[in-house]
């Protein structure tokens, strides 16, 4: 009887789009619903009905009664700004971008009514120059945490617990500073912060007990562990219901002995997302001061003197920086003048000595990103206000660079591949081992320290993998016809050189194609075939004319075994060309073998000039020569013995048939060679043509033990 509680009546829509709705329930008629915090959004757990103070207005809208129209701003910062994560912050802010005061609540010194204290001993300054504690004796365990810090720390994501530790939320909040509460009759001693011993455990408040490896900073009594510094508390030291004795500390963690802990052990909690960050290492005693007098305002007792350990050398040092009126007006592009700058720096809280154009500016504790002359110039621009600052286009004087004739600049050869129907691609240069391991029989490729997925954890040697990717993308989705190309450089690693960019590893940048499907799509007039080695060959050679490569045998892990070959360029080799083999058709599931090919980037880039040659008046002579050599024999070897035996009158010898069959013994092929001779003096006699096609024979029976077919 006289319960009061929030009623949602017929018409109302409560959070989920639940909609109140006139209805029948056993037969009474029901005209709405009483509710919990849960129906009404503003709370994870309910155990009923929300009940309201006795003189809570019977009528009033709950949301105006419980404020829920309260306004709530979310900041997301960049971690150099972590002073911005506390109200103290970004007023701060506020007032250096609108030029409005800064009034900052006076926080006046509790004076101490008792004597108790605790020892400090810092055992590693270098991760915890400074440590502050206070005792608070005699107060209520049970006081209720106010409605309104409730309501606001619980609309900043953090959950209610209790009125103690509340209160230090409700701080952190405010300035910033983490506190942490320790039920003083649990401690034993002096508060110790060190490195953990051989052996030690903490089961922390979130219910996980773990073993701090030797960099975990803790905070230690003389018996035993207490929490870990700058990350979380204790289950065996912290408050509970019947804490009648507070210790309060407030400490400085040096953010690289905070940075990673709590996300190497799977979670994440507010102080450490600070004291990583950085806090205001001036504000361990304010943050102690402002945290009794809501103790003492809610939870009443007694507070002992406030106690500071601290070690001055390793608090962080503000040096100053020298700031320049030119340098800050020529990185800009505006004018500033030296008034201006200095109105700037006030309103940042920024103290500075002024000496002619120049200023030297001693960084607040707060702003741990202040380190070079640049970082002021930045804070400079965003306070001006970057819509301040006009948007000139750039003006140069450029001269044209000289481009000689024999390169080719990387558009045009992307012009040049895309005409012949390709379409370019952009892979990953880091790419899954497996892909290593599988195209490049790679043992030891480039290791990522820090990859961004697991399956990116190396870097490529060879395009080959990502064209492979890209080619099971389109087959997943019905697209039969596939021809790509990449340009972007691989990483291997090779004995350090003197014209290495970096020691021990080659970083050559090369083009990566690969055709799959048919060779056109479908049409009337041409017969549909899949595309094959020679369709690949010939976009080689076409890439490379007018130089004219070599195709010699290749064992490649990626290629089919007989059908790839290593494209040599005088001399030297420069990329390869091939079937995919069929394992790995079979394992990325291909359907159909795919024809790639890699070449270094600068023998695309490069080319030969062309040189004029008068063309002959005189009519060339054709013979036919077909050969029979061992079956074994490859036939480039006999065509450039050929070629090495022919007179000056030869100008071109080509292969235009091979035979096997009837008529040639099984362990011999046929060979038949185009000869073509001219001379462009003279018209070549029949004698002159035979002694030559007589050298080019006897030259192939010498070495290669050739026939010749009749």
């Amino acid at each position: 009887v006289g319960l009061r509680v929030p009623c949602a009546r017929v018409g109302a829509i409560l959070p989920g789009d639940f909609k109140i709705k006139a209805a029948k329930v056993r037969s009474i008629e029901s005209f709405g619903m009483l509710c919990s915090a849960r129906e009404l959004g503003i709370s994870e757990e309910a155990s009923g009905l929300l009940v309201l103070p006795d003189d809570a207005p019977v009528g009033t809208g709950i949301r105006d009664y419980l404020g829920l129209d309260d306004k709530l701003f979310t900041l997301k910062l960049t971690p150099n700004r972590a002073d911005c994560l506390s109200l103290l912050g970004v007023a701060r802010e506020v007032a250096a971008l609108t030029g409005a005061d800064l009034a900052l609540p006076a926080q006046a010194e509790i004076p101490a009514t008792i004597a108790d204290t605790r020892a400090v001993e810092l055992h590693a300054p270098e991760a915890c120059p400074r440590y502050c504690g206070r005792i608070l004796r005699g107060i209520n365990p049970r006081a209720a945490t106010p409605d309104w810090m409730k309501q606001r720390v619980e609309r900043s994501g953090i959950r209610s617990i209790s009125a103690v530790v509340d209160i230090t939320n409700y701080v952190m909040l405010e300035l910033g500073q983490p506190l942490h509460a320790f039920d003083n009759q649990k401690l034993a001693g002096a508060i110790q912060v060190r490195m953990p011993k051989a052996g030690e455990r903490l089961l922390l408040l979130n219910e996980q007990t773990i073993t701090p490896d030797a960099t975990t900073l803790l905070i230690c009594d003389e018996e035993k562990v207490l929490a870990m510094a700058g990350i979380m508390g204790g289950e065996d030291s912290g408050v509970t219901d019947a804490t009648t004795d507070v210790f309060l500390e407030s400490a400085f963690f040096v953010p690289d002995a905070v940075a990673g802990k709590a996300r190497a052990l799977g979670f994440s909690s507010d102080a450490s997302y600070r004291f990583e960050r950085g806090v205001d290492f001036e504000g361990c005693s304010r943050a102690i001061e402002r945290a009794t007098q809501l103790v003492q305002e809610i939870c009443g007792g007694q507070a002992g003197p406030m106690l500071e350990a601290a070690a001055p050398d390793h608090l962080p040092a503000r040096k100053p920086i020298p700031l320049r009126r030119s340098r800050a007006e020529r990185i800009l592009g505006i004018p500033l003048e030296a008034n201006q700058i200095a109105t700037l720096l006030s309103g940042l809280d920024f103290n500075f000595q002024q000496q002619g154009e120049e200023f030297v500016v001693t960084p607040p504790s707060w702003r741990f990103d202040m380190e070079i002359e640049e970082d002021l110039i930045e804070d400079l621009a965003r306070i001006h206000g970057y819509d301040n600052i006009p948007a000139a286009a750039p003006r140069a004087a450029q001269n044209l660079l000289p481009q000689g004739e024999d390169s080719r600049p990387v558009l045009r050869l992307k012009r040049l591949v895309a005409a012949r129907d390709f379409q370019e691609v952009i892979n990953y240069s880091f790419v899954d081992a497996a892909w290593e391991a599988d195209f490049c029989a790679n043992p030891d490729p480039v290791v990522l320290s820090n990859p961004i997925a697991s399956q990116m954890g190396v870097m490529r040697s060879s395009m080959i993998g990502g064209l492979v990717a890209n080619l099971s993308y389109n087959l997943k989705r019905r697209t039969s016809r596939v021809r790509v190309f990449e340009i972007g450089r691989c990483f291997s690693r090779v004995p350090s050189g003197p014209s290495q960019q970096v020691p021990g590893f080659e970083q050559p940048v090369r083009l990566g194609a690969l055709i799959a499907g048919p060779t056109q799509s479908e049409q009337w007039g041409t017969a549909t075939r899949n595309a094959d080695f020679y369709d690949a060959k010939g976009d080689v050679e076409a890439l490379l004319a007018p130089a004219t490569p070599r195709f010699e045998k290749l064992e490649h892990p990626a290629l089919h075994p007989g059908r790839s070959a290593a494209i040599v360029l005088d001399g030297r080799r420069v990329g390869f060309v091939g079937e995919l083999h069929p394992l790995w058709v079979q394992k990325y599931e291909l359907g159909a073998a795919p024809v790639v090919f890699e070449l270094d980037l600068d023998v695309l880039v490069s080319r030969t000039l062309p040189a004029f040659s008068a063309p002959s008046r005189f009519p060339a002579v054709v013979r036919d020569l077909a050969l029979l050599v061992a079956s074994d024999l490859q036939v480039q070897k006999l065509l450039d013995g050929l070629k090495a035996a022919a007179p000056a009158i030869v100008k071109e010898v080509s292969l235009f048939d091979k035979y096997q069959g009837k008529g040639v013994e099984p362990d011999q092929k046929s060979l038949a060679f185009r000869v073509v001779m001219q001379d462009t003096a003279r018209t070549l006699a029949d004698a002159e043509v035979d002694a030559a096609l007589q050298t080019m024979i006897n030259a192939a029976a010498d070495q290669y033990a050739a026939k010749l077919r009749t």
